[in-house]
């Protein structure tokens, strides 16, 4: 009789092994190791990149941005605690960075540029659906005040929990609960259309 791991205690899995990896990283870098710290900017790059996609319009201003954010990191690893994921932690360090810049240029872009969503391998039927998705959260946003967008793109698009982006972004979690709630609540209306 086969044993079935259910998704829930292979992700707990992945994150207690992601956590290990991250911590000797942080470690080993603190420890003078410069490679180290190579390791975890190859390893975060990516996701920061797609946080840099909600704020900024052009490619100089992401890369400024993600140069920026692992500049802070860097010099602020030893006051990580490990008391959140690695991931939670250098998130925050980005949000503020991105919050900062956008209180000086007053500019902001709802939610990730939609190519980075592109994936050569769905279905017509699967790339219609996710397009359906992102025009009726671009339309939930227009319900949600504007600095709680990054809540949606958080819990959407980078896969955070509540309380993650509550870390994150200092909002409570009861705030961060309403707006996603009224967020599936109009994702729910404007995709049934989509199914009839």
């Amino acid at each position: 009789m086969k044993t079935t791991i259910i998704p829930s205690a292979l992700r707990n899995i992945e994150r207690v092994i992601t956590q290990k990896r991250d911590f000797a990283l942080i470690k080993s870098t603190l420890d003078g190791n410069n490679e180290s710290f190579s390791k975890l900017v190859s390893l975060y790059k990516k996701k920061i990149r797609a946080i840099a996609f909600g704020f900024f319009k052009n490619e100089d201003d992401i890369e400024d941005f993600t140069q920026e954010v692992f500049l802070k990191v860097f010099e602020k690893l030893n006051t990580f605690k490990g008391e959140s994921s690695f991931y939670t932690w250098i998130t925050r360090v980005a949000y503020n960075i991105a919050i900062n810049s956008v209180n000086r240029k007053k500019t902001y872009i709802n939610l990730q540029d939609e190519t980075i969503l592109e994936d050569s391998s769905l279905t017509p039927e699967e790339k219609a659906l996710k397009t359906a998705t992102i025009e009726a959260l671009h339309e939930a946003l227009k319900e949600i005040d504007e600095k709680y967008a990054i809540c949606l793109d958080l819990f959407f698009f980078h896969d955070m929990s509540q309380q993650q982006i509550s870390d994150i972004t200092g909002f409570t979690l009861n705030t961060i609960k309403s707006h996603i709630f009224r967020a599936k609540k109009i994702l729910k209306e404007k995709l049934r259309s989509f199914y009839e």
